[in-house]
């Protein structure tokens, strides 16, 4: 439990022990002296008043730091956020300049390592955008079709000029946050090609409620299939990453009613099966 939900519930306790205490007080006061009408408004007021002033106080002590905690928070990371996206846009213009001038293929293939870094770069700023926006407002659920959606993420990936794609995709609608979709399933493709030597083809098929993922890559065997969803975890340390990619993919699933299984076997493959069905429209 956390630390904000204990000190919710402590003052919950504390307020209604409190006000419990007060009326048995009243009321033996009221048992004791004869019941008028009087009497009766001047206790009644009295309880109100206390409950009122009591409740405000401690309602206070819990939510005006947190409240203002937030606050801070909002305005230092909308800063942070403008003064990121301030480099990294100077960064792709610049290079996208160079490159109209460069003949050399030693240095465009340097400018081509730039941009390739700009955009993954991109990929978390927009990552880290949405987060924080998540965070502080709710997200609205958008209805599309899956399989477009699949195709354009796809496209994206090709760009990157490294492993082969095989698709095999319906029509098929579903209701979710679409661009906490796109971060859970390029994060999936992501780790697939990351798995996979660059000839080996990346499968993705999208029927009958299920949409797989499917590599030939190095595979995981039962002790790292336990561990996969865990944070900061990774089956190989050698790779790129901070191993959280896969708990993210979990914590997204959870949250929208999408039934995740990883089936990898080491030396042969992995695939990873999303069920839609809680999801479609």
């Amino acid at each position: 439990m956390s630390n904000r939900k204990k000190e919710i519930l402590f003052a919950t306790a504390v307020y209604f022990v409190t006000m419990f205490t007060l009326l048995t007080a009243v009321y033996r006061f009221l048992e004791t002296w004869n019941l008028t009408d009087l009497k009766f408004f001047i206790a009644g007021a009295l309880v109100f008043f206390v409950a009122v002033g009591w409740g405000y106080v401690l309602s206070n002590l819990i939510f005006a730091p947190k409240k203002q905690m937030e606050d801070t928070l909002t305005a230092l990371t909308s800063d942070i956020i403008h003064e990121l996206n301030i480099p990294l846009s100077t960064i792709q213009a610049n290079t996208a300049m160079l490159k109209k001038h460069m003949e050399d293929e030693k240095s465009l293939k340097r400018i081509r390592r730039i941009e390739d870094a700009s955009v993954r770069l991109k990929k978390l700023y927009d990552e880290l955008v949405y987060s924080i926006h998540k965070e502080m407002h709710t997200i609205e659920k958008e209805r599309f079709d899956l399989k477009h959606l699949v195709e354009e993420r796809i496209e994206v990936f090709k760009e990157q000029k490294r492993n082969p794609f095989e698709l095999t995709l319906e029509h098929y609608e579903i209701e979710v946050d679409k661009i906490g979709f796109e971060q859970m399933f390029d994060n999936i493709v992501s780790n697939a090609m990351k798995y996979s030597s660059k000839e080996s083809p990346i499968r993705i098929r999208l029927s009958k409620d299920v949409l797989s993922v499917e590599d030939e890559g190095v595979g995981m065997g039962t002790t790292e299939l336990l561990r996969v969803h865990e944070r900061y975890y990774q089956a190989d340390d050698k790779k790129d990453g901070k191993g959280l990619g896969l708990a993210l993919v979990k914590a997204y699933c959870d949250e929208a009613g999408i039934e995740i299984h990883i089936k990898s076997e080491k030396g042969v493959g992995t695939t990873v099966s999303l069920k839609m069905s809680k999801v479609h429209v």
